[in-house]
């Protein structure tokens, strides 16, 4: 990938929530140092983000907040209506599986969809091979809940 261009990884969710994976995403930007965006314009699916982050495993927990809230600029994740990084994030995480253009602005972005989305997720698949600075990957889940890189 050229310098200044972004990694696209498109989570095609097709045996767990967006709930029970997307820990699992932050977890690895946070052990890497960065931080972390996770964008959904839903905001009951963002209220299960919150609740979820919190307790996803009993013997953890990941440090996030919610736009509007205090401190918001310091939060390592940050749950938000739309791409704006207050908290500083380079990583961001589309959680309602909407692409949106404002993700090539980050160093890495996640696009987390299910079935639903799945044609939204084809378009933007296109869309991106037409930008050099992109670095597209494909994800699938299998029965057993691990992943794969499709080729």
């Amino acid at each position: 990938m050229s310098q200044g261009g972004v990694q696209v990884d498109f989570y095609h969710l097709t045996f767990a929530p967006v709930e029970r994976v997307l820990p699992r995403i932050a977890e690895r930007v946070l052990q890497e140092n960065g931080r972390l965006l996770i964008v959904s314009a839903d905001d009951a699916l963002a209220q299960r983000l919150d609740a979820h982050l919190w307790n996803y495993r009993p013997d953890s927990f990941l440090p996030h907040g919610r736009v509007g809230m205090p401190d918001e600029a310091e939060q390592p994740v940050l749950i938000a209506p739309d791409c704006e990084a207050i908290n500083g994030a380079r990583n961001i995480a589309l959680a309602d599986g909407v692409w949106r253009d404002e993700a090539l602005g980050f160093d890495r972005a996640f696009l987390l969809f299910g079935e639903d989305l799945i044609d939204c997720a084809r378009t933007a698949w296109r869309d991106l091979g037409n930008h050099e600075s992109v670095e597209r990957r494909f994800w699938k889940q299998d029965e057993g809940g691990k992943w794969s890189r499709e080729r």
